[in-house]
C-alpha cells in the first residue's frame, strides 16, 4: 500500500503506543518486518517542544524506513505548528491521534474525545495539512460510544481535508480495550473510502490479520498489543500472508533479542531510567513465554542497576518450561 508518495514494503504496520513505541522498540519491530512504524504521540502544546522528554520521543536519529510521528491535542493551530516543527525535525509522515481513550487525554478534548466534535475535527485536520508538504494520516476509534459509531462520517471529513490514510481501531472509545474488536465499522467505510483504510483492533495472529483483511477488505492492519514482548510477530505475519511460515524463535534467539533489547533501552535511557522502563517489557516477554515464580518477578522489578537487571533475565530462563514461544 501507499501513503501519499511513500510505497510501503508490506502492509503489516505498528501502531503508536505512548512509553512503548519508542526508538528501540520501533528498531526491533522493523527488524522484524514491519511495514511502517509509528512514534508514541507526541503532545502539541507549544511550551513542550523542547522538554527533554518530547525530544527523546521524537528522537529517529538512525532508523531506517519512513519516519511517521504522531502528534496530539485539541486546538487547531497548535497541532499544525507542531506537525510543521515536526516536519522541520525530519518527520516524512504525520499522524494524528483521534482514538486514544485515556482518561487523562480525553479530558483535555484530546484524542478519541475529539470524535464528538465533528467541526473541531474538520478544523484540526484542516489546519495540519495545510501546514505541511508531507503526507497527514489519521487514528481514530468507531465512534464515542456503541451507539454513537460515527466513524463513516469522520472518514468523509478525512477523504475531504486531505488525509492520505485512516486507521480505525474497532471500538469506541468507552469501550477501551475491553470486550472484543468488530470489524463492521471497518469494512462499512472501506466500502466507500477512496483512501487507504488500516484495521487495528485485536489483531494477534496470522490466522486473525488475515481474517481482519478479507473481512473488512481493509489495505492494511496496525498491530499494537500484539507485539509487546513479541515483536516477531510481524514476521509471523507478513510471511503468512505471503504464503508462507516463519519458524518460531528459540528460547535461545528470544534471549539474544531480550538482552539486546534491554541494552539499547540502557544505552537510550541511561541506566536509571532504562532500568525502570525495561521491566515492563522484561514482564511482557516473560508472559509469553511461561510463568515466572513470583519472588522472580519481584527481584527483576525491584532490580535497580543494569547488570543485575540483565543476571535476573539470564536466570529467568532456568525457570520457565520451554515451551513454544
Amino acid at each position: 500500500m501507499k501513503i501519499g508518495p511513500y510505497q510501503l514494503p508490506n502492509n503489516v504496520l505498528l501502531a503508536p503506543m505512548a512509553g512503548i513505541t519508542d526508538k528501540p522498540f520501533r528498531q526491533l519491530c522493523s527488524e522484524f518486518g514491519a511495514g511502517l512504524v509509528v512514534s508514541e504521540m507526541l503532545i502539541s502544546n507549544n511550551t513542550l517542544q523542547n522538554h527533554p522528554r518530547t525530544l527523546k520521543k521524537a528522537d529517529r536519529a538512525g532508523e531506517a524506513g519512513l519516519r511517521s510521528v504522531q502528534i496530539l491535542g485539541a486546538d487547531p493551530a497548535q497541532m499544525a505548528a507542531a506537525a510543521r516543527l515536526n516536519q522541520q525535525r525530519g518527520a516524512q509522515i504525520i499522524d494524528i491521534n483521534m482514538g486514544c481513550p485515556a482518561k487523562k487525554v480525553c479530558s483535555t478534548a484530546a484524542g478519541s474525545a475529539l470524535l464528538r466534535d465533528e467541526d473541531l475535527v474538520a478544523r484540526i485536520l484542516d489546519a495540519v495539512v495545510a501546514a505541511v508538504e508531507i503526507p497527514v494520516t489519521l487514528k481514530i476509534r468507531t465512534g464515542w460510544d456503541p451507539q454513537n459509531r460515527n466513524a463513516l462520517r469522520i472518514a468523509r471529513i478525512a477523504e475531504q481535508t486531505g488525509i492520505q490514510a485512516l486507521t480505525i481501531h474497532g471500538r469506541s472509545r468507552a469501550c477501551k480495550f475491553e470486550g472484543h474488536a468488530e470489524y463492521d465499522t471497518i469494512k462499512s467505510v472501506k466500502q466507500v473510502s477512496k483512501i487507504p483504510i488500516i484495521a487495528n483492533g485485536d489483531i494477534d495472529s496470522a490466522a486473525k490479520a488475515k481474517q481482519v483483511l478479507d473481512y473488512t477488505g481493509a489495505d492494511a492492519i496496525m498491530i499494537g498489543r500484539a507485539a509487546q514482548g513479541r515483536p516477531w510477530i510481524f514476521h509471523e505475519i507478513t510471511a503468512s500472508l505471503q504464503g508462507t511460515s516463519a519458524i518460531p524463535p528459540s528460547l535461545t534467539e528470544i534471549k539474544t533479542l531480550i538482552v539486546r533489547h534491554l541494552e539499547n533501552l540502557y544505552s537510550f535511557y541511561g541506566e536509571d531510567s532504562g532500568v525502570r522502563i525495561a521491566r515492563k517489557h522484561i514482564g511482557w516477554y516473560f508472559d509469553r513465554l511461561g510463568t515466572l515464580p513470583a519472588a522472580q518477578k519481584a527481584a527483576i522489578n525491584q532490580a535497580q542497576d543494569t547488570k543485575l537487571q540483565l543476571k535476573l533475565v539470564d536466570a529467568s530462563f532456568n525457570l520457565i518450561s520451554s515451551r513454544a514461544a
